[in-house]
C-alpha cells in the first residue's frame, strides 16, 4: 500500500522538490498546503497517512498545526521539518504529538525514512537531535513549561505577521473582544506592551522569519 502524504511549506519550490523526491520513492503526495491553517483544512478533508510540515509557516506554525491535525485526522502522523535542533523545539514538538523531527539540512536522505518509520508507529529523529533528551521525555521526565500556551502562541504569530485584531478574531473563530483579551493576556505574560516588541520576540523563538 502506498503511503499517502500531505506536504505543507510556504515555499512553492521547496514543496515541488519534496514532492518529486517522495514520488520518486513510491510515495503518494495527495495534497499541498502553503500555510498551517490550509494544512489543517486539507488534513481534515483528505485524511492523509502522514503530514510533513515546515516549522515556520504563515498564519499557523508547524507545531500548532500538527496539534490540530491530530484532532481532525486521528490516523495522520505528523513530521516536522526545521532548521532548529535545540532541545526546547524538539520537546515542544513531541508534546504536540509530532512523530518525526527532521532537520532541513538532512531532509533529502532522512525524509523518506522518517515517513516510513512514523507510518509504522515509531518516532523518528534526524541525527543531531538529542536521543537522550527524547528518551527522558518519553520516560515522562519533567521539563520546564513553555512560556506561552498554544493559543497565546497563535495570537503572537498573527500579531507579529501584522494581522489586525479583527483579522485575528476571524482566523481564530472568536469575537473581536475575545481576540483583544488574548492579545492583552499575551502582552502581560511576556511583559511586552508594544507590537514591535512582540515581532522581535516571535522572530527570536522561531515563530516567524525576519
Amino acid at each position: 500500500m502506498r503511503i499517502r502524504v500531505l506536504l505543507a511549506d510556504d515555499h512553492l519550490m521547496v514543496r515541488q522538490g519534496l514532492k518529486a523526491l517522495l514520488e520518486r520513492e513510491g510515495l503518494d503526495v495527495i495534497g499541498e498546503a502553503s500555510d498551517g491553517r490550509d494544512a489543517i483544512r486539507l488534513a481534515r478533508r483528505l485524511q492523509p497517512d502522514v503530514a510533513v510540515l515546515d516549522l515556520v509557516m504563515p498564519l499557523l506554525n508547524g507545531v500548532d498545526a500538527a496539534r490540530e491535525i491530530t484532532k481532525v485526522s486521528r490516523k495522520t502522523k505528523t513530521i516536522l521539518l526545521t532548521m532548529h535542533k535545540e532541545d526546547r523545539y524538539v520537546i515542544e514538538a513531541l508534546k504536540a504529538g509530532v512523530r518525526g523531527y527532521v532537520l532541513k539540512d538532512q531532509a533529502a536522505p532522512d525524509l523518506v525514512e522518517a515517513i516510513s518509520e512514523v507510518f509504522k508507529g515509531t518516532t523518528y529523529l534526524s541525527h543531531g537531535v538529542s536521543g537522550a533528551l527524547v528518551g527522558a521525555y518519553l520516560a515522562r521526565t519533567d521539563f520546564p513549561q513553555p512560556p506561552l500556551t498554544p493559543r497565546q502562541r497563535q495570537v503572537l504569530q498573527l500579531v507579529a505577521e501584522g494581522k489586525t485584531t479583527k483579522e485575528v478574531a476571524s482566523l481564530l473563530g472568536v469575537s473581536v473582544k475575545t481576540a483583544e483579551s488574548h492579545r492583552a493576556s499575551l502582552m502581560d505574560r511576556l511583559s511586552i506592551h508594544e507590537t514591535a516588541g512582540l515581532v522581535r520576540y516571535a522572530i527570536r523563538i522561531g515563530l516567524i522569519r525576519p
